[in-house]
C-alpha cells in the first residue's frame, strides 16, 4: 500500500506538471498571434480596420479568431459579434473571457488596444481546445491511474503471496535449524535477485556452522582417544618407576619418559590451539602482499636436511608468468607449505620422491606438493583435513593428526581452495585465483 501510495502521488504531480507545461506552451501561442495580428492592425487607419474586419467575419476563421472594432461606449463597429469584455479596455496583457453569442470557440483569449480616435480594437482567439485538451489528459491520468492501481494491487496480491509462501518456508526451516537439525538449509529454488543472494550467503553460512559443528562434536572424542595412549604410557611409567625404580638412574629415566610424553601432548594442545587461532580470522587484518616463490625456496631449504637423511630425492619447480603478489600472512603460508613437506617426507618411502611445483601465471597461484607415499583413499581425502582423523594407512605414523587440519585453515583464512588426489602417492594442490577471491570479498 505504501509503494501505491507513492506512486499515485508520483501520477498527480506528474499531471500537474505536464498539465501546466503543455497550458502554458499553447497559450504562448496564442498570445503570439493576437499580440501579432493587432500590432499589424493598429497600425492601420480606422476605416481600413473596419473594412477589412467586415471583410473576414463571415469567413471561416471568426468563430476561431475573432476580431471586432468597438467605439468608445462598446458599441460594435465592425467585425465578429462578440459583446465587449467589460473591465479589460485598459488591459496591457493578454487576458481570458467568455462570450453569450453562442459562438462555438469560448471561451476566448485576447487584447484590447484603444486607437487614436478613441475606438477599442478587440483581437482575441478561442481556447476551448485547452480546456478540452486539459479534460482530456485529465481523463486519460484518472484511467491510467485507476488502471494501474487496479493491476498494481493485483500483482502486489500475487507476488505477496509469493513471498509469504517463501518466507513460510524459510521461517520453517529455520526453526528446524534453531531445534537443531544443522543439515537444514533455507529454500532457494525460484528465488532470485538480492533475496537469492541473501539466502545464498546464509546457507554458505550454514555449512560452515554444520562442520565447525560437526568439528566441535568429534574433537572430544578425538581427544580422548588420541591423547588416551600417551597419558596411559605416562601413568604407567610414573607407577612403574614408584614400584620398580631402586636408584637415581632409574627415576631419572622415568622422568624423561614423562617428560616426553608430556611435551607431546603440549605439542598436541600447541596444535590445536593454532589451528583456533587461525580459523578466528583475526590475522587477516594483517595480509601484505607475499612473493610464495620465496617461501617455497625457504621450506624447501628447511627441510633439505631431513630429505637427505631419510635418502628421498626432494626437487622443486617454479613456472612464473606475470604473477601477482598472493595477499595473505607471509608465516602461516610459510607454515602450510612446511607441513605439507613435511607429511609428504614422512610418507614416502626411502629413495622415494617428493616434488614442490609452483606455478604463478597472472591472478592465478598453483601449488602442488607429489609424493611417493601409501597415497589417502578417495574416501578419506574429506575426512583427513578433520583434526585428529588419521587414514588407515598413516595411523602407526608418528603424528597427532592435526597437520592437514591446520593447511586447511590456512587455506580458507587466505581464500585458497585444498585438494587432495593421488592413485599411488598423494598430490595435494593449493589454488588461489585473485580475481575471484576480489569478486567474492
Amino acid at each position: 500500500m505504501s509503494f501505491l501510495a507513492l506512486f499515485g502521488l508520483t501520477s498527480v504531480v506528474l499531471y500537474t506538471f505536464i498539465d501546466i507545461e503543455v497550458k502554458d506552451f499553447l497559450t504562448e501561442k496564442v498570445d503570439d498571434w493576437v499580440l501579432r495580428e493587432g500590432r499589424s492592425l493598429t497600425k492601420l487607419n480606422v476605416q481600413t480596420i473596419a473594412a477589412r474586419l467586415d471583410n473576414r467575419k463571415n469567413g471561416e476563421f471568426d468563430a476561431e479568431r475573432p476580431m471586432t472594432l468597438f467605439n468608445a461606449a462598446h458599441e460594435r463597429l465592425a467585425g465578429s459579434p462578440i459583446p465587449f469584455p467589460m473591465g479589460y479596455d485598459g488591459a496591457t496583457t493578454p487576458f481570458e473571457f467568455g462570450a453569450d453569442s453562442g459562438m462555438p470557440g469560448v471561451p476566448f483569449r485576447g487584447l484590447t488596444w484603444t486607437l487614436p480616435g478613441g475606438e477599442i480594437l478587440l483581437v482575441a482567439e478561442s481556447i476551448s481546445e485547452v480546456k478540452e485538451f486539459n479534460e482530456v489528459l485529465f481523463g486519460a491520468m484518472l484511467l491510467a491511474g485507476g488502471c494501474t492501481a487496479l493491476f498494481g494491487l493485483a500483482g502486489a496480491v500475487l507476488i505477496g503471496t509469493g513471498a509469504v509462501r517463501h518466507f513460510d518456508a524459510v521461517t520453517q526451516a529455520t526453526r528446524k535449524i534453531v531445534a537443531g537439525d544443522l543439515s537444514g538449509r533455507l529454500p532457494s529454488q525460484g528465488v532470485g535477485g538480492d533475496t537469492g543472494r541473501l539466502i545464498a550467503v546464509v546457507n554458505e553460512m550454514l555449512d560452515e556452522i554444520e562442520r565447525l559443528m560437526r568439528e566441535v562434536k568429534g574433537v572430544c572424542d578425538n581427544i580422548a582417544h588420541d591423547l588416551r595412549t600417551p597419558l596411559t604410557r605416562l601413568l604407567a611409567g610414573l607407577d612403574r618407576a614408584r614400584r620398580r625404580a631402586t636408584n637415581v638412574e632409574d627415576y631419572a629415566n622415568s622422568v624423561d619418559e614423562a617428560i616426553v610424553e608430556t611435551q607431546g601432548i603440549l605439542k598436541t594442545f600447541a596444535a590445536l590451539l593454532r589451528i583456533s587461532e587461525v580459523e578466528d580470522g583475526a590475522r587477516r587484518a594483517g595480509f601484505v602482499p607475499v612473493d610464495l616463490a620465496a617461501i617455497v625456496a625457504d621450506a624447501i631449504e628447511l627441510y633439505e636436511p631431513l630429505a637427505e637423511e631419510k635418502e628421498i630425492n626432494l626437487t622443486s619447480s617454479i613456472q612464473e608468468s606475470d604473477p601477482r603478489p598472493l595477499p595473505g600472512d607471509p608465516s602461516l603460508l610459510f607454515e602450510a607449505v612446511a607441513n605439507l613437506i613435511d607429511n609428504a617426507l614422512k610418507f614416502s618411502p626411502k629413495g622415494g620422491n617428493v616434488e614442490v611445483h609452483l606455478e604463478r601465471k597472472g591472478d592465478l597461484t598453483r601449488l602442488r606438493v607429489t609424493d611417493d607415499g601409501p597415497g589417502i583413499p578417495e574416501a578419506d581425502r574429506a575426512n583427513v583435513l578433520r583434526r585428529f582423523y588419521r587414514a588407515e594407512p598413516s595411523r602407526h605414523a608418528p603424528g597427532n593428526g592435526l597437520g592437514l587440519s591446520l593447511v586447511a585453515a590456512i587455506a580458507r583464512l587466505h581464500g585458497i581452495k585444498l585438494d587432495i588426489a593421488g592413485g599411488t602417492g598423494t598430490t595435494v594442490t593449493l589454488e588461489h585465483n585473485a580475481a575471484s577471491a576480489s569478486s567474492l570479498g
